[in-house]
C-alpha cells in the first residue's frame, strides 16, 4: 500500500463513502443493522479525523502557508463532526432523530471530501514533492494502530484543540 499522505487519506474517504451508501441502501426498519454500520463509520472517522488533525494538516500549514485558511476551515468541519459523532454515540439506532442525525452527518462528510479531494489534495500536491507526501503519509500510518477509535475518548477530544493551539 502507498504511503502517500493523499492517497491514504483518498482510501479513508472510500471506506467511509462505502459504509454511507450501505446505510443509506438499508431498510428504514433495519435498525440493528444500521446501528453497526453508524459504529464502524464513527471509529473511521474519529481515526481518520485524528490523523489528519495531528500530522496532515500540521504539516500541510508549516510547508504551504498560503493554504491556512482551507486548513483552518477543514479543523472547524472535522469539530462539527466531532459534535455529530458524539451525539450519535449517546443515541440507539430507534431514536427518532437517528437516521435524521446520520443524514446530516452524511451531508457534512461528503461536503468535507469533496473539498479535500476537489481542491485542497491537487493544491497540496502541486505544493510538496512527493518524498514530503511519503513521509507524511508514513507518519499516519504508523499513529494509525494507536490512534483513538472512539470520539470521546480523551485523545480524539483534545485532537482538534491540540491542533488549533499549535
Amino acid at each position: 500500500m502507498s504511503t502517500d499522505a493523499i492517497v491514504v487519506l483518498k482510501e479513508d474517504h472510500k471506506k467511509v463513502k462505502s459504509l454511507f451508501r450501505d446505510f443509506e441502501r438499508a431498510a428504514d426498519d433495519a435498525t440493528a443493522r444500521k446501528g453497526e454500520l453508524v459504529s464502524t463509520v464513527l471509529e473511521e472517522l474519529t481515526v481518520h479525523t485524528y490523523l489528519e488533525d495531528q500530522v496532515m494538516y500540521p504539516e500541510v500549514r508549516r510547508l504551504l502557508p498560503d493554504l491556512e485558511d482551507e486548513i483552518l476551515e477543514s479543523y472547524e468541519e472535522h469539530h462539527v463532526v466531532d459534535l455529530l459523532c458524539i451525539e450519535l454515540t449517546g443515541m440507539a439506532p430507534d431514536d427518532e432523530r437517528f437516521d435524521a442525525k446520520v443524514a446530516v452527518l452524511i451531508e457534512n462528510v461528503r461536503h468535507h471530501i469533496d473539498e479535500e479531494e476537489g481542491d485542497w489534495f491537487p493544491k497540496v500536491r502541486e505544493g510538496l514533492d512527493r518524498a514530503q507526501l511519503q513521509e507524511i503519509g508514513a507518519r499516519m500510518q504508523e499513529m494509525r494502530p494507536n490512534a483513538p477509535r472512539n470520539v470521546t475518548e480523551v485523545k480524539s477530544l483534545r485532537k482538534a484543540v491540540d491542533a488549533l493551539s499549535a
